[in-house]
């Protein structure tokens, strides 16, 4: 087998994230689930828009934040994704290969336009999502490079992803190309409501024996196994994923890879400003770890790292030193 040339490879949501500060009262008043990610249509797109205060606008994406993490760390990344061609898809595709990120994914002409996320964050940081999917829903296989995919160590997918079905014909051709060239595949679950539509496939995949590394947070871990307790839903799991990752919010992370089990602290912040991004940046961390032979408490503390780093500020994308913040692991 040939040395990989890429360290990590991924297909997500290419979304540019617009997030604006908000009270609870308005989220509640819009009918909005606090603190969850709900799907929405061109007219509820433009009526959150519209309710929103002043806003930013930043290349996002599940996966696509976890590249711009790894980037930082000095990775070598490649991200495939679909934009429209229109403005927000020019914003982001200058985003992500400005962070030091590969993307080659041609851009889609006419409707619908490049995806975006209208993001409320609460006083406390939590952050409401509301995702208008546009052009990313119609990532086709045919736009995938195997060859490319063959020449990375990991492929990361996302499993928000999955929900259309171009993008998800894509990702099973990706893991066949990955897998056929004995490379690791690592998946992100996402978020528990993703589970509940596609639990089947995301555990019909673990059944097979076709995820090498499992990214979840607690509830996510729970909607997959049908169980409460974190440790118990872990232990069901690691017979069939080589190396799970559990995030448990402010109590840190856990890991386990066959008899090693690792567990963090959240690193310490002086003030949590938005929590958008957390997830991926942590994963940014511990796959950064990963294929660098780190240990999995070294990794562990490399995603806990990234992950305070991006809820200091707004937006999911790193704005300190990612290498000098972690300089000392």
């Amino acid at each position: 087998m040939t040395q990989p040339s890429i360290d990590v490879i991924a297909i997500g949501n290419a979304i540019v994230d617009v997030m604006a500060p908000s009270s609870d009262e308005l989220i509640a008043q819009l009918g909005l689930q606090r603190g969850g990610m709900t799907l929405v249509d061109t007219d509820r797109a433009r009526e959150l828009y519209d309710a929103m205060g002043p806003a930013r606008e930043i290349s996002g994406g599940s996966a696509a934040n976890t590249l711009a993490g790894l980037a930082a760390l000095g990775a070598k990344c490649a991200f495939i994704g679909q934009v429209a061609d229109d403005q927000l898809g020019e914003v982001f595709a200058h985003d992500v290969r400005a962070g030091g990120i590969a993307f080659a994914t041609p851009s889609r002409e006419g409707e619908p336009p490049t995806a975006r996320c209208l993001i409320f964050v609460s006083p406390d940081g939590q952050r409401t999502m509301n995702t208008y999917l546009g052009a990313s829903q119609f990532l086709p296989a045919e736009a995938l490079d195997e060859k490319v995919i063959a020449d990375a160590a990991v492929l990361y997918l996302e499993g928000y992803l999955w929900d259309p079905e171009e993008p998800r014909a894509a990702m099973r051709k990706a893991i066949a190309a990955a897998r056929g060239a004995g490379r690791k595949v690592a998946f992100t679950l996402s978020d528990a409501f993703v589970i509940s539509r596609h639990g089947d496939d995301f555990r019909k995949l673990i059944e097979a024996g076709e995820i090498d590394i499992l990214f979840a947070n607690e509830g996510e871990l729970a909607a997959l196994t049908g169980i409460e307790d974190y440790r118990q839903g872990m232990a069901s799991l690691a017979a069939k994923v080589p190396v799970l990752v559990v995030t448990c919010g402010a109590e840190g992370a856990v890991a386990q890879a066959g008899d090693d089990f690792a567990r963090v602290s959240a690193e310490p912040i002086d003030k949590v400003v938005d929590t958008t991004g957390a997830g991926d940046l942590f994963a940014a961390g511990f796959l950064f770890g990963h294929v660098r032979g780190r240990s999995l408490a070294e990794s562990l503390k490399l995603g806990a790292i990234c992950a305070a780093e991006i809820i200091s500020h707004y937006g999911a994308r790193p704005e300190a030193d990612l290498k000098a913040l972690t300089a000392t692991v």
